[in-house]
Order: structure tokens, then C-alpha cells, then sequence
């Protein structure tokens, strides 16, 4: 297992696969729009302490592979990085306002999948395998 990240008082491994798209799906994130978008996501991670694990922008779609603290869900990460960087972008490119009418830039929604080393089999068997022989109990008690 590689790095694994801490808090004070926490350790953590939650990665998640996050995508979302442009409104209408209009191939707008290229050039310079591409680039600042870039520049805008990582000021976001940075400074909720997360890690971009893998990234992508295609022309009106983003993926990103995050390790992020427990701390945060990714609902509100992505309201955080959709709502300001739409705001940005069409405050900096007049091309993006003029199609956007100054409404936001993104489709309403997101993807989003936990990723993981550690299977869910493999979770159950280090769980029944805590002393207690009972293994038809779904939620034991150790004795």
C-alpha cells in the first residue's frame, strides 16, 4: 500500500472518480478556457487539502481522480468547484458568457465513484475474522 494521508487525528484512503459536464455538452473547454480551467480546479483542491490523483479536461467534460479527507463530501466539493469556476470563466472569456447568457457554465449533476485497493470481500473477512466464531452473525459483538 502506498501513502497514505492524515489528519490530526484521522488516517485516510478515499479517492473518488468524479466527472461532470458542460451545460447543453458545447465543446468549449479548449485553448485558454482549458488551461485556466486547469489552474482554477487545482487553486480549489489545494486549498481544501486535497490531492488530485489523475485529472482530464476534454472539450465539454471533466474527470478527476481525488484522495480526499473524510472531512469533506464530494457534493459540496463539487458545488465548491462548478460554482467558482463558472463564475470565473465567464467573468474572464466573453465568448463563455455570450453562450452561457451568464447563467452557469456546467449541467446541473455530477458522477461519482469511490475507488479502492480493498474489496468488499476482503472487508467482510477482516471483520469475521475479529474472535468471534459466530460467522452467520451479519453484525457481531467480539467476546
Amino acid at each position: 500500500m502506498g501513502y497514505i494521508p492524515n489528519g490530526s487525528h484521522t488516517r485516510y484512503d478515499i479517492e473518488y472518480h468524479i466527472v461532470w459536464t458542460t451545460k447543453y455538452r458545447y465543446k468549449v473547454l479548449q485553448g485558454a478556457v482549458a488551461e485556466r480551467l486547469r489552474e482554477l480546479i487545482r487553486q480549489g483542491i489545494e486549498a481544501r487539502n486535497i490531492k488530485i490523483v489523475r485529472g482530464s479536461i476534454g472539450k465539454e467534460h471533466v474527470h478527476l481522480l481525488v484522495s480526499c479527507p473524510p472531512t469533506i463530501a464530494p457534493s459540496k466539493l463539487l458545488q465548491y468547484l462548478k460554482g467558482r469556476s463558472s463564475k470565473m470563466l465567464q467573468k474572464e472569456f466573453q465568448e463563455l458568457k455570450k453562450r452561457y447568457w451568464g447563467q452557469q457554465l456546467w449541467a446541473p449533476g455530477y458522477f461519482c465513484r469511490t475507488i479502492g485497493a480493498v474489496t468488499e470481500e476482503m472487508i467482510k473477512e477482516y471483520i469475521e475474522d475479529q474472535g468471534n466464531d459466530k460467522i452467520d452473525e451479519v453484525f457481531k459483538i467480539e467476546e
